[in-house]
């Protein structure tokens, strides 16, 4: 079980989707939600901050990211994620982007961040996260 999941979506529907799941599969201890990228980049901002000041931290090690939100989508999440540095601070923490998109280019696409390890389509299930589970203990 992982201490933490961090949960990026701008539909609140399939944030408690995400929550009720991981919950019900047993998969984390906590769930942490944001709504949009800008939140998000916001979230490990604060995560840094309280590293640099030397205070222990518990950060996700994984990360369901959608792409297609307001203010900051996925992409331009990953590479401020990626500018700001932060995997580097946060070295064991992996995205999975969890999309509604039919584009194979965006699947495509998610080759090209290290950080993502994989790519799956909206909506979330119990067996996704079963699956994710048995790789991830």
């Amino acid at each position: 079980m992982l201490d933490k999941i961090f949960c990026v979506d701008d539909d609140s529907i399939t944030l408690m989707l995400c929550k009720k799941v991981i919950e019900r599969a047993e998969f984390a201890k906590e769930i942490v939600t944001a709504q949009n990228g800008e939140e998000a980049i916001q979230y490990f901002h604060d995560l840094a901050e309280k590293q640099k000041a030397g205070a222990s931290i518990s950060y996700p090690k994984l990360t369901l990211l959608d792409l297609n939100m307001p203010i900051m989508n996925g992409w331009e999440f990953l590479d401020t994620y990626l500018q700001c540095g932060y995997q580097d601070l946060f070295k064991e923490a992996k995205f999975i982007v969890l999309s509604s998109t039919i584009d194979p280019h965006d699947v495509n696409q998610t080759k090209n961040y290290p950080i993502v390890i994989d790519f799956m389509s909206k909506p979330i299930t119990k067996e996704m996260m079963e699956s994710l589970k048995s790789k991830h203990q």
